[in-house]
């Protein structure tokens, strides 16, 4: 049974967004003056953990992650009717699908990867930041970049990445959203999604005023919080 054809919605323009950028990071105060955090509910931190078990897991079962998406192959050109969901507006429509399935069945697994609170603290603090002005970047409204943002909050090694992500909520959505990425050329959120440099992540979301909801990820070889 098909989903009634109300409104479609879309993800993003593009679906999401992706940044990486590798170094040491440092402890050194950032002149930027970071952003006032908000309090998360705690269902909202059970919701963000539930991404990053989510990205851990088709990690290491990409193709259990395959066999779902297979099962959602249903659209009408480009418009994604999902059972029991509103129809999704795509750019790429079902070859964007099929291609992130191919992936899937043909990767060679991942270790896992493992919740880091400063990282889901960081992003929590650029969800909250972005929401409230209808952004959708990786860069604050005070101009600070990932690198800066993560400096404030404690020592970043190696190699660190971003993601942002709009509308959905559940977190196999949200992996979904950055698996199948439509309409990004380069698929960078897949891409940072299985860099095999990348072991630590941490989510945080916010209500955004054009997207209902928009979560950022923060990923990171490795990463020591302050205390």
């Amino acid at each position: 049974m098909r989903v009634p054809l109300l409104p479609a919605l879309r993800w993003s323009l593009p679906m999401a967004f992706s940044v990486l950028c590798g170094g040491l990071g440092a402890q050194a105060p950032d002149p930027v003056s970071a952003p006032v955090p908000v309090p998360a509910t705690k269902l909202a931190l059970a919701e963000d953990r539930a991404v990053v078990q989510a990205m851990s897991d088709v990690r290491v079962q990409p193709r259990a992650f395959a066999r779902e998406l297979r099962a959602l192959r249903d659209f009408e050109g480009t418009l994604w009717l999902r059972p029991g969901r509103i129809p999704l507006r795509t750019d790429e429509g079902l070859a964007a699908v099929d291609e992130a399935i191919r992936f899937l069945e043909t990767v060679r697994p991942l270790g896992p990867l493992r919740f880091n609170e400063g990282l889901a603290r960081a992003a929590r603090l650029h969800a909250q930041d972005l929401g409230p002005r209808g952004a959708l970047e990786h860069v604050g409204a005070d101009g600070s970049r990932l690198s800066e943002r993560l400096n404030r909050l404690g020592t970043w090694q190696g190699l660190v990445a971003e993601n942002i992500g709009t509308l959905e909520v559940d977190a196999h959505q949200v992996v979904f959203q950055l698996l199948i990425d439509d309409g990004v050329a380069n698929r960078g959120h897949r891409h940072n999604l299985f860099n095999p440099d990348l072991h630590q992540a941490g989510a945080g979301s916010a209500p955004h005023t054009l997207y209902k909801v928009v979560t950022v990820i923060d990923y990171a070889d490795g990463f020591v919080p302050n205390p």
